[in-house]
């Protein structure tokens, strides 16, 4: 099997979030499950994908932390999608259909960035205690603006409105206490942003995923789609814009993640940016 190790949602090598990506051979079944979990682990990054082509344009695709399967990954698709067009199984400029535990995703590429449909968006009348979320964060419960909210467009994450940057890049959270709140609340982990001033970008973003063995991300596509329809439900995104995120910026890996929004007909989501390759190679199973 060929494997990429991609920096996803990047500009420029060693930004963004790196993701492994196994692509099967044609007519090969996933590997056993504990064998997908163990070659995650073995990559050694936050989410692998491994993709197998069913058709033209039509693809399968699961999700591998070190630990356990997930149903969705943004960062990982948007590494699997630039593997494949170096590969030369999609070209730029078409839509593909992407086959995943969180539903039959659209996909497009072009002028060297990967847009995909998130599933479809959902924000539950469950709302986290404010103090609470705060605390895990380790900040002051005086330091969030809006209300956070629980949201949905693949994967639930809990969104957190901090008013300041420094004080969203200064947090040091309780990773041990945030993973008991969300496998309370059900939720993968908690996307905290404040609004940008800059008029280019509308938030700048930190993602903790503790409870799933990843305490901090550079790039998350599923959640900034999640933030996406948490700031259109609040009027501050509005339909048929380009939003723009920043992430990573406390880890060292700047990277860019872009949502559109859609309300023409049904509400659609789409979450996209630039890839860059680092590597590639066999694994030989």
């Amino acid at each position: 099997m060929k494997f990429y190790i991609v920096d996803a949602f990047a500009e420029e090598l060693f930004g963004g979030n790196p993701a492994g990506v196994v692509i099967l051979e044609e007519g090969r079944d996933f590997p056993k499950d504990e064998i997908m979990v163990k070659t995650a682990a073995e990559l050694r990054y936050s989410e692998t994908a491994f993709v197998q082509q069913i058709r033209e344009n039509e693809f399968k695709v699961r999700y591998f932390t070190p630990v356990e399967e997930v149903d969705l990954c943004g960062h990982a698709t948007i590494g699997a999608f630039g593997a494949l067009l170096t590969e030369e199984l999609v070209t730029e400029g078409q839509e593909c259909r992407l086959m995943t535990k969180a539903g039959t995703l659209r996909l497009e590429i072009g002028n060297g960035l990967v847009f995909m449909e998130m599933g479809r968006p959902v924000e539950t009348e469950k709302l986290p205690d404010a103090s609470l979320v705060a605390s895990v964060l380790g900040i002051d419960v005086k330091d969030l603006g809006m209300a956070p909210g629980i949201v949905s467009t693949g994967l639930p994450d809990i969104m957190v409105h901090v008013n300041k940057k420094d004080v969203l890049l200064g947090m040091k959270p309780d990773y041990s206490a945030m993973s008991a709140l969300c496998a309370d609340l059900q939720v993968v982990g908690i996307h905290a942003f404040c609004l940008s001033e800059n008029n280019d970008v509308t938030a700048h973003c930190r993602n903790f995923a503790p409870l799933y063995g990843i305490d901090e991300e550079a790039a998350t596509g599923t959640a900034n789609g999640a933030l996406t329809y948490y700031l259109y439900n609040r009027g501050i995104v509005k339909s048929k814009e380009t939003n723009q995120f920043l992430q990573g910026e406390s880890l060292g890996r700047p990277s860019k993640i872009l949502s559109r929004l859609d309300e023409t007909e049904e509400l659609e989501i789409r979450v996209g940016g630039a890839f860059k390759i680092l590597a590639k190679g066999e694994i030989f199973i």
